[in-house]
């Protein structure tokens, strides 16, 4: 790895780290990166980086693949403009959208742009303790030795301490139902402190009127908690396509067109697409 990468790395982490009130903090959210390796990289003293350390490093702060332009589309100005006004507010709201719809772009965006705002990227195999060490973690807390219970008291703790904080659930709909329920605790002592935002695709939406139809425990009161309301995201129009395309190099109108044509309305296809005309292009 050169230096001209490594500064780049190093810049990347100088801005992750202005998110937190102090380095430690910003440390303890990173993942098999200590404090003394984040205070060596920033103060450029890197003989003892190992190039290994330096690409974690750089997975972890970098907001958009190398090469790549991230382009405002509607989706992400709506979803910029709703995520702050959670925070501001402390509002509690959910917004879905189809695959592809530019939402884990956005909100990545969004929280290492703006302080106290706490994003949670939600997996399948997430149990109640693990979710709860994502959460500590991602405010450079330390959960280790702490019960489920304990870490959810130091949760809301750290919270309430925090000015405007906002926790921002992506792909909330992989949770289980006994992990989602800690929304509605969330909630229940964040109130007008903590703005809470889920992210998901529609399957949430289905998820949740199904179980109120079937009376399912909890079902009712996470509905109640987002305004009974889903906000649904406009698909990817033309615009958005062209404007994207024309930021990564493809001008041609006629390629624009195919390109949305094939895309169906998926920003990861568009992403494809244009890397193939690249690399057709280099091979012309």
């Amino acid at each position: 790895m050169n230096t001209t990468e490594k500064q780049a790395i190093q810049e990347q982490l100088r801005n992750y780290v202005a998110k937190f009130s102090s380095q430690n903090k910003a440390a303890n959210s990173l993942k098999d990166i200590s404090s003394a390796t984040v205070s060596q990289i920033l103060n450029d003293n890197w003989e003892k980086v190992s190039d290994e350390m330096w690409r974690k490093v750089d997975k972890q702060t970098r907001l958009t693949p190398q090469g790549w332009v991230t382009v405002e589309t509607s989706a992400f100005k709506l979803i910029t403009k709703l995520i702050g006004d959670a925070q501001q507010f402390s509002n509690v709201l959910a917004i879905t959208g189809g695959a592809g719809s530019g939402k884990s772009v956005a909100i990545k965006q969004y929280s290492n742009e703006n302080k106290n705002a706490i994003l949670l990227q939600c997996s399948e195999f997430w149990n109640r303790k693990y979710f709860l060490a994502e959460l500590l973690s991602q405010m450079g807390r330390d959960y280790s030795g702490l019960t489920v219970s304990e870490m959810m008291q130091e949760s809301i703790r750290v919270i309430q301490t925090l000015e405007n904080p906002v926790i921002i659930l992506d792909e909330a709909d992989k949770l289980t139902d006994q992990v989602l329920y800690f929304f509605i605790t969330l909630y229940n002592h964040l109130e007008d402190h903590c703005g809470i935002v889920l992210l998901a695709t529609d399957h949430l939406a289905k998820r949740i009127r199904k179980g109120m139809k079937l009376n399912r425990k909890g079902y009712n009161e996470i509905y109640s908690r987002i305004g009974r309301k889903f906000i649904e995201l406009k698909g990817t129009n033309y615009t958005d396509v062209t404007q994207v395309c024309m930021a990564n190099g493809v001008a041609d109108k006629a390629k624009i067109e195919q390109i949305f044509k094939d895309a169906e309305g998926d920003l990861r296809r568009v992403k494809r697409l244009i890397h193939a005309d690249k690399m057709k292009q280099q091979a012309a």
